[in-house]
């Protein structure tokens, strides 16, 4: 069986997170998300509860800021489609642990591409399209634009299907 990698990019609210639920409902009763933000305040978790609320049951939720390629290696046979949503935030999350290493971050990301490639089951991922807008005036925010760019071009390039999504509405590119 030939399991199904898609990636869902576009700007913030977009709707890129409600289009790549609609893609995974229908695919399977066997459903995981996985979430890479963590709940460092208040308004995050309003976010995180607002999020779980509005995929209600039949979904496990993965909470896993760092470790994907562990994650996705460590529920195969589980599910039958599984949903990561973000990639930037990931992406975050590694240069804060890494402090801003942009050669450890690169690997993670690699692992990531080579793991998904090798999956049973079908994976949608969302990541940000942040490359559209102006180039930021300090270089850790610079930094992160050009991985989240490099990411998202080493993904959209594995994935199957690729969809862009803007003003609510999806088009697939790929």
């Amino acid at each position: 069986m030939s399991c199904e990698l898609i990636l869902v990019t576009g700007g913030a609210r977009s709707g890129k997170s409600a289009f790549a639920y609609n893609l995974a409902m229908p695919v399977s009763k066997r459903r995981a998300y996985i979430a890479t933000a963590e709940p460092l305040d208040e308004e995050m978790e309003e976010r995180i509860k607002k999020h779980q609320a509005e995929r209600g049951k039949g979904w496990d939720t993965i909470e896993e800021p760092i470790d994907l390629p562990g994650v996705l290696n460590g529920i195969r046979g589980k599910y039958g489609v599984v949903l990561i949503d973000c990639i930037t935030l990931w992406i975050s999350n590694l240069l804060h642990i890494y402090q801003d290493s942009e050669e450890r971050a690169m690997a993670d990301i690699e692992k990531l591409v080579n793991v998904s490639r090798g999956v049973d089951y079908d994976l949608i991922i969302v990541s940000n399209e942040v490359g559209m807008g102006i180039v930021p005036e300090n270089r850790l925010a610079r930094l992160f634009r050009d991985i989240s760019g490099r990411a998202n071009q080493m993904l959209g390039k594995t994935a199957s299907s690729v969809y862009l999504v803007v003003s609510g509405l999806p088009l697939k590119i790929k």
